[in-house]
């Protein structure tokens, strides 16, 4: 299964975390055009997530097969991070905005909206204590769910978008990652990883600036002249 891959445009991506069920009228996607201070220091508070894209080269992939930090699902049950394994090809977007809704308070996502339902679906306690493969099956329940499909195709077609999202057999080679705090830690949430990454403490305030010193690394790590990161911030309006 693969889907058109999603444009990190802060104005497409809000409409479609509003379309998913976050209150967009309290919560926009913004541009960070740095990982310097001069730049954090522009976002509105508060920042609940950071979506970064990176792009993906070998001495990125090298790096993610040799991590061996993520959380187990029972690590990761009880410090009440939520996440899922990307499965669905080119849905690294939406994956990434799915970590970052469903890692902030719930009073953010309206109620009877999409988010709502899946979260309520795909919670730890639907699955079973014993359970050691949810990551696994909520990618499976996604696979299988219409509305946020048809959801994610009409955010690769908004208008709002700057470029033509191509043909869907089309090589890409960025990938999408989210960064949030859960239970006064700062996690990195890839669907191409085992799990949730630790990245030490954290707190909303400086979610942030954290964030951008973890960015910081993957940047460290690129080609030099490597100009394909984009950082956006899911923060007050």
């Amino acid at each position: 299964m693969k889907w058109y891959p999603l444009e990190s445009n802060p104005a497409s991506l809000t409409s479609y975390v509003g379309e998913l069920g976050l209150c967009t009228d309290l919560f926009a996607l913004h541009d960070v055009l740095s990982i310097e201070s001069w730049a954090t220091s522009m976002i509105p508070k508060p920042v609940l997530a950071v979506v970064f894209l990176y792009p993906l080269t070998t001495t990125q992939e090298d790096h993610r097969k040799k991590e061996k930090v993520a959380l187990t699902v029972k690590e990761a049950r009880e410090k009440g991070v939520w996440f899922t394994k990307q499965r669905i090809g080119n849905a690294c977007g939406t994956i990434g905005a799915l970590h970052a809704l469903a890692n902030i308070d719930r009073n953010f996502i309206i109620r009877g909206s999409w988010m709502d339902s899946f979260l309520q679906m795909s919670a730890y306690s639907v699955f079973g204590e014993e359970c050691d493969d949810v990551f696994v099956k909520r990618a499976e329940l996604l696979e299988g769910d219409k509305a946020v499909s048809v959801l994610h195709e009409k955010a690769t077609s908004n208008h709002e978008n700057s470029t033509n999202r191509g043909n869907i057999d089309d090589k890409v080679l960025t990938h999408f990652i989210t960064f949030t705090v859960v239970g006064g830690v700062l996690y990195e949430l890839d669907g191409r990883k085992d799990g949730p990454i630790p990245h030490g403490p954290s707190s909303e305030e400086t979610l942030l600036d954290d964030s951008c010193a973890a960015i910081k690394r993957f940047m460290d790590r690129a080609d030099p002249g490597e100009l394909r990161f984009t950082i956006l911030a899911l923060a007050g309006k």
